[in-house]
């Protein structure tokens, strides 16, 4: 006995148990691709050039390229210093929060939030609330299907393919006249099997910045309502697109009037510029009061093992922002500021392109609307543009208008004209 275990010991001392596992565990591991959008910023911190310019990131820049904390956010940070403490949120976040946030999508006075319908909870930022909606979705109508717009936010397609939702796409973007392909879109609504979940842009679609006008969604939402499909709103940049939340919102109230069971995602990283506290809020419009209280439990159940409750900073900030009519006021200018700087710059970058006698039209920049213009410019453009003048963008020629200053439009504009010459 005595012998065999000093054998055993012997062993362990040779082949100790992490040396005989350790390449077996993980040496399958492959690198990941890089992200599309955040390795253009790692390609642009790399670069070494002075005259490099960054109009990928997705978040919001001042006329110096500096990112912006907004003063409503200082003012609501001071009142939260010392006063407040940082206990664990339930599992379905902030409640003062998530009701002052349902407002703003569902309006002010909306019977559906007095008549308690809408299941709601704190998510993380808007990415969040996709992929807990996605999950729900899974569990609960485990044979449907989501179908997302061509072209899209990237991760969307990720978010869904991770919750195992099958994916289909409908037509959204029409290439050659960088504009919405409303008839393709209708077409493929139409022809999608009853039922369906389609994943729709509220505001300043990502990538492309094109929306669709108030008399189409009022279209889009009788067909929807007529397949019997299920919508599902992604509304990333209410107030940040026209300066005017209640506009921004203007696609939901139309299927809010039309009588829609929807689901919506909200995110306050651009119209506060809460970009690294990641809050956010999922809501699901319920048939009555009984079936949102059990909608929502089973929304907190998914959230438990996934990160079992939010983060209060950011809950914090959005609910006395909300809350106190002085701090929303100002809130409500700095996000007009923000939203009418792009909107400026939208207008600078295209009189700029066309006062060098570009041949081709460059309409489409002040036509779309938001944080995002859909160039138009080829992936070979983009490789360019990058090479020769240090201009980093994603390679679908989405450039982030954010990104773009009185200090580099000439030169931004310059060089778009110089690499789509041959156009």
């Amino acid at each position: 006995m005595a012998a065999l275990l000093a054998r055993r010991i012997a062993g362990s001392k040779t082949t100790p148990f992490g040396a005989r596992c350790a390449s077996s565990w993980w040496g399958h591991v492959d690198p990941a691709p890089k992200d599309p959008i955040l390795g253009v910023s790692e390609a642009f911190l790399a670069d070494p050039s002075p005259n490099k310019v960054n109009v990928g990131v997705g978040a919001y820049r001042d006329d110096d390229g500096k990112p912006v904390v907004l003063d409503c956010v200082r003012e609501a940070e001071a009142r939260i210093a010392g006063n407040l403490n940082m206990e664990y949120l339930p599992m379905g976040g902030s409640n003062h929060m998530v009701e002052e946030t349902l407002k703003l999508a569902y309006g002010e006075n909306s019977e559906l939030i007095k008549d308690n319908r809408i299941a709601a909870v704190q998510a993380l930022s808007g990415t969040g609330a996709c992929r807990l909606f996605a999950d729900f979705q899974k569990r609960y109508q485990p044979e449907s299907e989501i179908y997302i717009p061509v072209p899209t936010w990237a991760n969307h397609h990720n978010i869904w393919r991770d919750a195992h939702v099958s994916q289909k796409t409908y037509r959204y973007y029409h290439p050659e006249s960088r504009g919405l392909d409303f008839s393709a879109m209708m077409d493929d609504i139409k022809n999608a099997p009853k039922g369906s979940f389609f994943l729709l842009h509220a505001c300043a679609h990502n990538p492309t910045g094109v929306d669709p006008t108030e008399e189409q969604w009022k279209e889009i939402s009788q067909l929807l309502k007529d397949k019997e499909h299920y919508p599902f709103f992604d509304m990333a940049y209410q107030g940040f697109a026209s300066g005017d939340p209640e506009r921004d919102a203007r696609a939901i109230r139309i299927f809010l009037q039309d009588g829609h069971l929807l689901g919506i995602s909200q995110s306050f990283a651009k119209n506060m510029g809460l970009y690294g506290q990641r809050v956010g809020c999922l809501s699901v419009l319920c048939e009555d009061e009984k079936q949102a209280v059990a909608v929502k439990t089973r929304l907190q159940q998914i959230a438990r093992p996934m990160y079992s409750n939010p983060p209060v900073h950011g809950a914090l900030l959005v609910s006395i922002i909300l809350s106190d009519p002085d701090l929303k006021s100002l809130w409500l200018k700095e996000v007009k500021v923000m939203a009418d700087r792009i909107i400026g710059m939208r207008t600078t970058l295209r009189e700029n392109i066309e006062k060098l006698g570009s041949s081709l039209s460059w309409e489409h920049i002040t036509k779309q609307i938001g944080m995002f213009c859909y160039s138009g410019l080829t992936p070979e453009q983009v490789d360019r543009l990058r090479s020769e003048f240090h201009i980093y963008m994603t390679r679908n020629g989405r450039i982030s208008m954010a990104g773009v200053t009185t200090k580099n439009v000439e030169y931004l504009a310059n060089a778009i004209v110089e690499v789509t010459k041959s156009s």
